[in-house]
This record gives C-alpha cells, sequence and structure tokens, in this order.
C-alpha cells in the first residue's frame, strides 16, 4: 500500500491548511516560514499575541520531549491555549473512530498538532477535521523537524544552495522529510544506509522529482563514507525508534558500520557541523566524542523547534501583524 504523500478531503470540510508533510509547502513557503521563525527568534516577530482566544489540541500517541514542550511554550508565548491529550486520553482510532474524534475536536479548537505512530492516522484526522492539522511526527514524516533542521543549516551557513548535508543511519520519517527539505529548498543531499533500510522509495522518487526545479540533487551512496566525504554537515537518528524496540538487537548488528565517530566525521569538509534531531544515543549512532564536540549543533537545532514551529501555528492556525 502507497503512502499518502498528501491528504485528502471529503466534500463539504472547508478548506484550510494543514501540514502533514512538507510536500503540502512550497518553496516561497519555507522562506516565509523561516522570515517569521527569525523575527520571533531575534524578538522582532511583528506580532501581538497571534493566537490569543484560540485553544491548540496536542493529540500525542507517543510520549515527546522537544515537541511537546517546544509546541506547549511556543502556542504559550503566542497568547493560545494548548490541551494535551495522550494516548489514554483519546485512545485514537481505538475508543472512538478518528473520524468522530476529527469531527468533535473540531468544534472546540482551533488547530491540533498530532504526533500518530501511523501517518494514516495523522491524514484521517486531517481529512476529517474543520481546523487545520499540523503533523508533529508520524512513522514516514517528521515536517516540523526538518524544517527546523534546515532553518539551522541556513542559521549556521548563510545559504542552502551549494550545500551539501549528509546523512547516515535509518531511512525513517527525518530522512524521508529531509528528501523534500532539500528538493524545495536547492540544498544537496547524499545519504547511506543498510541495505532493507532504505527509504520508502515513493517518497524517494517523488522527492527526485520535486528537486528537479531547484535543480537539487538528492542521491543514495553505497557507503557512509561515500556519504560523508565532503559534505557541509552530517546528520543521523537513533538506529532504533519508539516502535521497534523488538528490532534493536537486529538493528544494532545491521547498523554497526554506520556510526558517526571522529574516524568517518573527519571526511566531511572541514568545519561540518553535526546534526541529530535527538534523542542520541551515544555509543551507538554517533560518538561522544563528535556529539558533544565543537562541531555539534545538535542543540541549536533543538532550539529552533520553538521559533520555527511559532511561525507555523501563526501561518496555518491564525495571526496578523500589528498595524
Amino acid at each position: 500500500m502507497g503512502i499518502s504523500i498528501k491528504g485528502s478531503r471529503p466534500k463539504g470540510v472547508s478548506m484550510k491548511k494543514d501540514l502533514l508533510s512538507l510536500k503540502d509547502l512550497r518553496p516561497e513557503d519555507i522562506d516565509y516560514i523561516f522570515e517569521l521563525a527569525e523575527g520571533f527568534k531575534s524578538g522582532v516577530g511583528g506580532f501581538e499575541k497571534p493566537l490569543s482566544g484560540k485553544s491548540i489540541g496536542l493529540i500525542f500517541q507517543k510520549p515527546s520531549n522537544r515537541t511537546r514542550v517546544s509546541f506547549e511554550v511556543g502556542i504559550f508565548q503566542l497568547g493560545g491555549n494548548s490541551i494535551y491529550l495522550g494516548l489514554d486520553d483519546i485512545k485514537l482510532g481505538a475508543r472512538e473512530s478518528i473520524k468522530d474524534i476529527a469531527r468533535v475536536q473540531s468544534r472546540y479548537l482551533d488547530g491540533i498538532v498530532a504526533r500518530t505512530f501511523l501517518h494514516k492516522e495523522v491524514v484521517s484526522l486531517a481529512r476529517h477535521s474543520g481546523v487545520s492539522v499540523i503533523n508533529g511526527l508520524s512513522d514516514f514524516f517528521h515536517p516540523c523537524q526538518a524544517l527546523s533542521d534546515i532553518f539551522t543549516l541556513k542559521e549556521k551557513l548563510g545559504r542552502l544552495t551549494n550545500v551539501t548535508l549528509a546523512y547516515v543511519g535509518d531511512g525513517n520519517n527525518v530522512l524521508n522529510s529531509l528528501m523534500y527539505a532539500a528538493a524545495l529548498t536547492g540544498m544537496d543531499l547524499k545519504f547511506s544506509v543498510p541495505a532493507g533500510y532504505g527509504p520508502k522509495k515513493e517518497v524517494l522518487e517523488d522527492a527526485k522529482k520535486t528537486a528537479g526545479d531547484s535543480k537539487s540533487n538528492i542521491e543514495p551512496c553505497a557507503s557512509p563514507e561515500d556519504a560523508v566525504k565532503g559534505a557541509d554537515a552530517v546528520y543521523t537518528d537513533v538506529w532504533t525508534s519508539m516502535g521497534q524496540e523488538d528490532e534493536q538487537k537486529k538493528r544494532l548488528k545491521d547498523f554497526q558500520d554506520y556510526q558517526i565517530n571522529d574516524k568517518l566525521f573527519a571526511r566531511a569538509k572541514k568545519g561540518a557541523l553535526f546534526m541529530h534531531c535527538l534523542p542520541a544515543h551515544r555509543g551507538e549512532e554517533v560518538s561522544t566524542s563528535v556529539i558533544d564536540g565543537p562541531n555539534s549543533v545538535v542543540l541549536d537545532q533543538a532550539e529552533n523547534r520553538l521559533h520555527v514551529q511559532k511561525a507555523i501555528l501563526v501561518i496555518h492556525i491564525g495571526g496578523k501583524r500589528k498595524k
């Protein structure tokens, strides 16, 4: 069964802005998100409590550190109210159909941030919701993370064109989103993953097609050494994500040659950045010397989730600039 890269909406449901994957955005949308994020970070965002009087539901099937805190703090700073609904509060699709949950919550809320195990569940929420739905993470995509990552790259390097990002590790939701990020911004992306752990074929093909307009190069590499060679930044993620705990022993064996350590990182361009979306498992996907070294920007990535997501909230849920 293929991935629904974009959601569809039944007749009778008004058009609204959802962010389910970066496929939902155009290059100019990303530019505007970054413009707003820069303003929020510098304290000159030009908005006066744009979410005042609005309530945002955080429907989270998975526990969270960065995603929950950054969204709750961002909503508060924008003048809104957040309502956290964890795994046992709604039992998405189990106690009640996703369709009914979406329609009922739309009567109470002004927007929804969803963090789900399955991408089809966030697509279903958006399909039946009368308010905007933002994907806070699914098994296929992590758009808010990828936007924060490339915002961090632009902040550190001053550009995204003529930049090569190397990704080494699991071909997961982060890599899927980074491929679209590269395709939409003109950044080059090289990646290396163990056999059998590659990104979704339809996402790779669609990202390459999208990359044609920006002249971005998305290149699978045969080895981590090939991917990292000459890169401006090197990115990795955990080898075993939430929900894959039963596979941990096998994954540790399959990924043993994919650790970002000093020897592999040295193949990147001098002064290259190290990136990780966190949480990190030191001694597995990355050595302590690299993630805690001077070239690591992992804390900047984490901070920028706040600023970028505030921009996303304003664009997708509401807000007017000061007069």
